[in-house]
């Protein structure tokens, strides 16, 4: 009996050992859906990036009049745009992107570039960040000012994270170079796009410049990480014969852009 109640007691901590660190894992391997990389598979955004800017600083000066910009534009056009782009859940950035890529992406429309798009996303937002965002835990620019952002609403839980570099940028700007490479005649209003979810960041008060322009360059480094793994070639090579027959039916719009 004693020998039964030993095994079942270790059976319960090994079950609540693995189940502990099943929680404590977030990457492709909790959460497949969202992540094509695991964490030891990017590259380190503490070792990439310099530390951010110190009070004081000329960065940090620019820091604030950027933040100074942003709030000029909250009540215009521009600052609703920025408030629709903090929205990165669920549908939300096939949503930013349809406009620019030139169809509407999404599961019915787009089933194989939906994927893609969704799959990439925290790798991006939050993998390629994690590392420089969890040692600085920089106060973001509304608590610093201890003024209101675009949205009050999500303040509270804003404030629990750093700000440094921007996951919401990240996302943004990995997913504009990813879509540019699907459909190159819309580079241009593709990657603008991309370009604006992160000025979107500073216009709402969320972020810092330097914050968006870091998270500009360990977007780069992950998408390049990206092409080296399986899964996201595969994923990215579905995505690509869509688009082509999509095209070829007709169903894309052709860029406006115009080169001076």
């Amino acid at each position: 009996m004693k020998i039964k109640h030993a095994l079942l007691a270790a059976a319960a901590l090994f079950v609540a050992t693995s189940s502990f660190g099943q929680e404590k894992i977030k990457d492709v391997r909790t959460k497949p859906d969202l992540y094509f990389l695991q964490i030891g598979e990017v590259a380190n955004s503490l070792k990439l990036l310099p530390p951010p800017p110190q009070p004081g600083s000329i960065l940090w000066l620019n820091d604030v009049s950027q933040y100074q910009w942003g709030k000029m534009q909250r009540n215009t056009e521009r600052g609703d745009q920025a408030v629709a782009d903090a929205r990165v859940n669920g549908d939300g950035v096939p949503n930013a992107f349809s406009d620019a890529f030139g169809i509407r992406i999404s599961k019915e429309t787009t089933p194989e570039i939906y994927k893609l798009v969704l799959n990439m996303r925290e790798d991006a937002g939050d993998l390629a960040t994690r590392a420089a965002k969890d040692h600085y835990m920089r106060i973001r620019p509304f608590a610093f000012f201890k003024e209101d952002t675009c949205n009050p609403e999500q303040q509270q839980e804003l404030s629990t994270n750093g700000s440094y570099p921007s996951g919401h940028t990240a996302i943004g700007w990995a997913t504009a170079l990813v879509l540019a490479e699907v459909n190159v005649d819309r580079q241009n209003e593709i990657l603008q796009r991309g370009f604006e979810m992160g000025q979107s960041r500073v216009i709402c008060g969320y972020h810092f410049q330097s914050d968006v322009d870091a998270a500009r360059i360990v977007a780069s480094a992950v998408v390049a990480r990206l092409h080296a793994n399986d899964a996201f070639n595969k994923q990215l090579e579905k995505a690509k014969k869509e688009f082509a027959a999509l095209v070829k039916a007709g169903k894309v719009k052709k860029s406006t852009f115009k080169a001076n």
